[in-house]
């Protein structure tokens, strides 16, 4: 699947999203629900200004002494005490909101956080398992946009908007009851006007999730665009491209701008909109006001208390919209999101599946078909069978299946049509870690983790001994480069190993797959990007390696070629000759003839040569 091919078709099924995330928030739930118990009177106290304006307006400003009647009782309040006791009763209500505010914005940050690393474990628990086709379908920064940016604008943004409505919604709700307490009248004016307000956030919502998508794989290129640079100074250098990488960055950023500011320019004119309404809102109530106040249904404190909770009330009903609008945009991240989970790899473990144990007989390629897109096949109904401890050479024309032959073991892919079998048994029907365990690879270009060299090696057999650690650095030939390292095994290595060279990068690579001891060797090209006096190391640790193995190697080495048991010829994905290298060689106008006359007794030569 592409990840960039996203539609995030259910982003407006606020519901089954979330339906979907409640498992994530369910072990913070405590939290979450402290945190909008907290939200309440945040909110809520946002009405205490506008309601004191009303005794304060009435009695402190009127000179009148407040009277009122309780349990039986007549009581009074004089002017002069109210006008100390409600500011002092202003500034302790924000104080206690202050202490609250903090409160809510620490249980959302921490409650965010939790729930956004819990997802992303979870979805890079199955990236890990994702199929090798998946990777070569998507680009890294498409992956690492989808895994982590929609993670954290779904996650962190759903608790900390939800929160910010209750918030404002309490808000709205005590400035309401402050409104209606003053004048029932105004209150049905001022409601209605503000419910029109919110027709502008319904209109917006299908643009935001266009954006929204547009804007991830904008992301995701400009993510890509800063990893293919980082991955491949040496060539951008080589071949002047800094100019290109410059240009291509710059055209995602005015792209990502443009897709940015067409949402701004539709999505622009709710703010002004709103406040227009609301400004009719208010209009409509100093008029209606005005009227009420000087027929004496509403004193001027009444109405002074009004108009400031109305004027208050613009704020958390703007908070709210805009909340909303962004409120989609997270439920279209969210809708993305829950597309990954998903994606179910192509290749999975068959509920019987059985664990491999050892190889007893070989491997048997049985008319294998393979293809990585419709109408282009790579490998062309294939026979093949390789017995146990034997060394089968491959060879062949570039780009004619030799390597995909070898990536078919390990089930990085699975076969069209046709069958691969161990011991007699289809490859599918063993469990794929159990087939891996049991298989050791050699690349061209080894990836090496960033961490020690002693770590790397290590990822062979994570609990071999101190004795296992050692006869693999000694098989490998890497002592005299472990010495010449300062922290020799426990030499730090930098992204992707770059602080080796290629030969010792290979040595390392070749040590961890020693030390795996595994019955099954695959070797592809591993000394073809290697210069011959390395090559020559290289290949004397592969020899240690291959020791009483079932070998599939792919080579440019003669010497590697001619003392395989076998040698399997494959062109445009067909198995074309098979046989010794004498058996090979006695075959007139034969293909391994041909390549050996122009490519591997000339390769021989020259290390020869150089040697």
């Amino acid at each position: 699947m592409k990840l960039d091919n996203t539609t995030a078709q259910n982003s407006f099924k606020y519901g089954w999203l979330l339906g979907r995330i409640f498992p994530f928030i369910k072990p913070f739930l405590g939290r979450v629900f402290l945190g909008f118990l907290v939200a309440i009177p945040v909110g809520a106290l946002d009405g205490v200004v506008a309601f004191s304006l009303k005794p304060y307006m009435d009695y402190v400003i009127g000179q009148k002494d407040w009277i009122f009647h309780f349990a039986g009782g007549t009581y009074s309040v004089s002017a002069s005490f109210m006008a100390i006791a409600i500011p002092f009763a202003v500034v302790l209500f924000a104080l206690v909101q202050g202490v609250l505010r903090y409160l809510n914005e620490y249980l959302t940050d921490w409650t965010s956080q939790k729930i956004t690393n819990t997802i992303k474990i979870a979805l890079f628990n199955r990236l890990v398992y994702m199929d090798t086709s998946f990777y070569d379908e998507n680009s890294s920064g498409v992956i690492l946009t989808r895994y982590l940016s929609d993670t954290d604008s779904a996650s962190a943004g759903i608790v900390n908007n939800l929160k910010s409505i209750v918030t404002s919604l309490f808000g709205a709700i005590s400035l309401i009851f402050v409104m209606l307490y003053s004048s029932w009248r105004l209150a049905v004016i001022g409601v209605v006007v503000l419910c029109i307000a919110f027709v502008p956030v319904a209109i917006i919502r299908k643009r935001v999730k266009a954006t929204s998508n547009k804007n991830m794989v904008i992301g995701g290129n400009i993510t890509t665009n800063f990893n293919e640079t980082y991955s491949g100074n040496k060539v951008m250098r080589a071949y002047c491209l800094e100019e290109r990488q410059k240009f291509r960055f710059q055209d995602q950023l005015w792209k990502a701008f443009a897709n940015n500011m067409s949402l701004v320019k539709r999505a622009g004119w709710m703010s002004p909109l709103m406040y227009l309404i609301a400004s009719v809102g208010i209009a409509l109530v100093l008029a209606y006001g005005t009227h009420l106040i000087t027929s004496g249904v509403m004193t001027a404190g009444s109405f002074a208390s009004f108009v400031t909770s109305l004027l208050l009330l613009y704020k958390p009903v703007k908070t709210l919209g805009n909340t909303l609008t962004s409120l989609q945009g997270i439920f279209v991240a969210m809708g993305r999101v829950f597309e990954l989970f998903d994606i179910k790899p192509e290749i999975e473990d068959r509920k019987d599946a059985i664990e491999f144990q050892e190889l007893k007989e070989g491997i048997e390629f049985k008319n294998v078909n393979f293809r990585y897109t419709e109408d282009h096949p790579v490998l062309k109904d294939l026979s093949l069978k390789v017995a146990k401890d034997e060394t089968l050479a491959i060879v062949g024309n570039s780009g004619g299946g030799k390597s995909t032959l070898v990536n078919l073991i390990p089930r990085f892919y699975d076969v069209n049509s046709g069958s691969i079998t161990i011991d007699g048994i289809d490859l599918r029907d063993y469990s794929m870690k159990s087939i891996r365990e049991n298989i050791s690879m050699v690349f061209q270009d080894n990836f090496l983790f960033t961490g020690t060299i002693r770590e790397n090696i290590l990822m062979g057999k994570p609990d071999a001994t101190e004795e296992e650690l050692n006869l693999a650095i000694e098989s490998a030939h890497l002592q005299e480069m472990l010495e010449e390292l300062p922290d020799g095994l426990d030499t730090v290595l930098g992204e992707r190993g770059t602080t080796l060279s290629g030969g010792q990068r290979q040595r390392v690579a070749i040590a961890r797959a020693m030390i795996k001891n595994s019955p099954i060797i695959i070797l592809d090209e591993a000394t073809s990007a290697l210069d011959n006096k390395s090559e020559e190391i290289v290949q004397r640790a592969l020899d240690n390696l291959i020791k009483n193995k079932t070998v599939f190697v792919i080579a440019h080495r003669l010497s590697t070629i001619k003392n395989a048991h076998r040698i399997a010829v494959i062109n445009e994905g067909e198995l074309v000759e098979l046989g010794t290298h004498e058996e090979l060689m006695n075959i007139e106008n034969g293909q391994y003839k041909a390549l050996y006359e122009t490519q591997f007794k000339h390769t021989e030569k020259s290390s020869e040569t150089t040697v």
